[in-house]
């Protein structure tokens, strides 16, 4: 563990050993069991008929730029673990419009799988997710970038967004 990383608490040095992917899918079942103990009902809630159709058009368009970001770090032939140093900066494809096309895919998808299940807990808990994403994970990974890529970085931090 390198130094910057000691400054990080001790639950979340922990959470770095998971993949990225799979806090979002551990968020999600406790937002499943914390559905199924004080289920959320809301008036406003789609039918079936239209929770599925809609929420899988949400969960397709995620997926899609999660594994367009991902088949683009293949391509580079680049890590995508957080913290381990890149073999190349990656600026192009869906890292043209967002420095973390992935996160952002994985979280779209997430909605969408909480409308086809007409589920609200999932919904409330993923501000936690998106919160240690941008506070924990992504400062984590732009430092490692910035000591390999230097200046080449700083100016593509400058030019694309870290989320949308």
């Amino acid at each position: 563990m390198e130094a910057a990383d000691k400054n990080i608490a001790i639950p979340f040095r922990v959470l770095l050993r998971v993949p990225v992917p799979w806090v979002y899918v551990l968020t999600y079942l406790i937002g499943v069991v914390l559905e199924r103990a004080w289920p959320i009902r809301s008036r406003f809630a789609l039918s079936a008929n239209a929770a599925v159709p809609l929420g899988g058009v949400v969960f397709a368009l995620g997926a899609l730029i999660a594994g367009w970001g991902l088949f683009t770090f293949g391509k580079a032939r680049t890590t995508t673990v957080p913290g381990r140093a890149s073999v190349r900066l990656v600026t192009w494809g869906p890292y043209r419009f967002s420095r973390n096309p992935m996160y952002v895919g994985l979280a779209i998808s997430y909605l969408g799988e909480a409308v086809i299940l007409k589920q609200i807990w999932p919904v409330l808990l993923l501000p936690a997710t998106l919160a240690y994403v941008n506070w924990v994970v992504i400062p984590l990974e732009q430092r490692k970038l910035t000591e390999v890529f230097g200046e080449e970085y700083v100016r593509y931090q400058r030019q694309v967004r870290r989320w949308l």
